[in-house]
């Protein structure tokens, strides 16, 4: 996590959208705070026999629409505050492409490279106990994110059935198929980046077969919006992982850098026919598409003037700091933010969830069908708002976010 303080900036994001509201104080405040936030402390019995305790937290926003739904991050910098802030964007996601759920975030500080498979699977399922009293499949659903993935999930949901008793798939979403997962699902938050970019570009005037792409971050949604923006007819110059970037002017081999050059050693800086260049400096590469896919404040208020691309495209959760979201905007450069061109993860989580439910599956083009749909009708919403008060896309997006959680809360009332 940067030093950027991450719950700031999603704070001054709803009081920036609250104004074209026009809501009461004391609802904004009640927007502004989690409906629940809980910290855990676990011990873990080590492969070596050592005992270690680990801090974890479980945060659920706002649970007007639905239940809450989101992801859970193994890292070493998570933290209540960060973890806070995610949960806050993943309601006004949900909210934005208008599924019935509220925002949640979870994580667990801990560097899961130093540990054996054994080791992560005992936390997870020492964690899920901790938050098997807060966690269910009709109030709270985890997902993966960042050092989590199916296996991980599938654990969990094991762990949370044990518990029960019977066997409860809809707990959790982001499993493996084989336990109740959605065909489409490991590939849905990238497809929708490149869904949204499409729609920018249509917008623009801009083709999107032929504009040159530069893509910041390798892991699930970098490398799968990459491909996708290869297959789609794009030129992918720029593309970097943990280890740094490279670039090529001509174009890179997509398919060859994720089949050979991921998960090794070096990652994709083993790859010779290219310009090595810092993460920093591919933000500043001369490109039409920018695509920011790592983790929050990449763009900030020092490098936002040095970006060359015409359109940024969110595909990490707070990529960009509203210092830099100004500039940019002055400069012309549409920004497609976070809450909606990276929500098609949840929107095939709610997918998952809902076969879950009623134990019948669909297959993958349905599933990428429907989430076709869905994030093309609510950048068109997003960018109707935009035009209607004449304002960058992030505030047009919050705006409706905002608005439908707010009109929720006003609805259902306030208890007693």
């Amino acid at each position: 996590m940067s030093e950027y303080n991450v719950l700031e900036m999603a704070r001054q994001q709803l009081y920036n959208s609250a104004r074209y509201l026009d809501l009461d104080d004391g609802l904004v405040a009640v927007l502004a705070r989690p409906k629940r936030a809980v910290t855990v402390n676990f011990p873990v019995v080590m492969d070596s026999g050592e005992v270690v305790v680990y801090e974890g937290y479980r945060v659920q926003h706002n649970p007007s629409r639905g239940p809450t739904k989101g992801g859970l991050r193994y890292h070493p910098d998570v933290d209540l505050d960060e973890t806070t802030a995610l949960a806050m964007w993943m309601t006004w996601k949900c909210s934005v492409v208008n599924i019935p759920y509220g925002g949640a975030k979870g994580g667990v500080k801990v560097n899961v490279k130093e540990l054996s498979k054994r080791e992560i699977e005992k936390l997870t399922r020492r964690f899920a106990s901790e938050l098997n009293i807060i966690v269910g499949e009709r109030s709270d659903i985890p997902a993966p994110d960042i050092g989590t993935n199916a296996q991980v999930m599938g654990w969990f949901m094991d762990t949370l059935s044990m518990q029960c008793g019977y066997t409860v798939p809809g707990v959790v979403t982001g499993k493996p198929i084989e336990l109740g997962g959605s065909e489409g699902r490991v590939e849905a938050t990238g497809r929708g980046v490149i869904v949204c970019a499409i729609e920018a570009c249509h917008n623009m005037n801009l083709n999107f077969e032929g504009s040159r792409v530069v893509v910041q971050g390798f892991g699930n949604v970098g490398s799968v919006a990459a491909r996708l923006a290869e297959r789609e007819g794009a030129i992918v110059v720029g593309v970097s992982d943990a280890s740094g970037g490279i670039y090529n002017p001509n174009g890179l081999p997509i398919n060859e850098l994720y089949e050979k050059y991921t998960g090794v050693d070096g990652g994709i800086q083993n790859y010779k026919d290219c310009e090595k260049v810092s993460n920093s400096e591919l933000l500043e590469l001369d490109c039409d598409i920018l695509i920011p896919a790592a983790i929050s404040a990449q763009l900030t208020a020092e490098n936002a003037d040095k970006v060359k691309a015409k359109l940024v495209v969110e595909g990490a959760n707070g990529p960009t700091t509203p210092e830099a979201d100004k500039i940019m905007h002055e400069k012309g450069i549409l920004v497609v933010p976070d809450i909606l061109a990276n929500a098609g993860g949840v929107v095939t989580s709610y997918f998952e969830w809902v076969q879950d439910l009623q134990n019948f599956f669909w297959e993958e083009n349905e599933v990428n069908d429907k989430l076709s749909k869905i994030m093309r009708r609510a950048y068109g919403e997003v960018a109707h708002v935009m035009r209607e008060h004449n304002t960058d896309m992030r505030t047009a997006a919050m705006i409706i976010g905002v608005k439908r959680v707010a009109d929720a809360t006003i609805m259902r009332g306030i208890f007693p």
